[in-house]
């Protein structure tokens, strides 16, 4: 039997970690993770957790960082997958978010729940952070490379400056080409913000008892933004 090397064994005790402060989210959230009770947890004592860790704040922004990544996978996966239209590719990019979301709860609160009191996250979580985004956003720009973007489907009014050259400078922040006008790219904010906080909503049980099937509710929330946005 071949022995385990040094990097190896690193590893898997990474790993370890890793899988007890998941754990320990869906235990206790985030703000009361603890890097003695995950080294209990795991046979080792409290300091030798250091090895592998910095501190509480350093697992925490290795966490995000994973989930972040876990879901912009997810989400990425979605976007380049073939669809008969934008509006049909954009609600299954949103079912795939909220389904990853529901199988991994406590992740997601971590995410885009309460801020974990006396944590910033730093930032080498923006990038992950944004990918999930910037899959929606790939959506809405290539209908428009392809002259198949409606106008918004609302008058939104007149916009003040300073929010006007917010939006377009957001908009020049995405990756992909993205539509510079400011009303589509607050349609886009205003779309994406509300299907996060619908889908927070159903995992904190607000939307108990007025549906029956949320995921329903989800699928029907995210075509009408879609719509909204100008996909068709």
């Amino acid at each position: 039997m071949s022995r385990e090397t040094r990097a190896d064994a690193r590893l898997r005790i990474t790993n370890e970690i890793m899988e007890a402060a998941r754990r320990q989210l869906g235990e206790v959230g985030a703000a009361g993770l603890s890097l003695r009770e995950i080294a209990r947890e795991i046979g080792m004592v409290s300091s030798a957790v250091y090895r592998y860790v910095d501190s509480r704040d350093d697992l925490l922004t290795r966490l995000i960082i994973d989930a972040y990544d876990a879901l912009g996978d997810v989400a990425e996966r979605a976007a380049s997958a073939p669809a008969d239209t934008d509006l049909g590719r954009w609600t299954a990019t949103a079912s795939a978010i909220r389904r990853w979301a529901i199988a991994h709860p406590h992740e997601y609160q971590l995410l885009y729940g309460s801020p974990v009191p006396g944590y910033a996250a730093p930032d080498d979580t923006v990038g992950p952070g944004i990918r999930v985004v910037v899959a929606l956003a790939r959506i809405v720009g290539e209908a428009a490379r392809h002259e198949r973007l409606a106008a918004p489907g609302e008058p939104l009014g007149d916009l003040t400056p300073q929010l006007a050259d917010d939006l377009r400078a957001l908009a020049d922040a995405v990756p992909d080409p993205f539509p510079a006008d400011a009303t589509t790219v607050l349609a886009f904010v205003v779309g994406w913000s509300q299907l996060f906080g619908l889908l927070s909503f159903e995992l904190t049980n607000q939307t108990r008892g007025y549906v029956g099937d949320d995921a329903d509710l989800f699928d029907a929330a995210a075509r009408r933004v879609g719509h909204q946005i100008g996909l068709r």
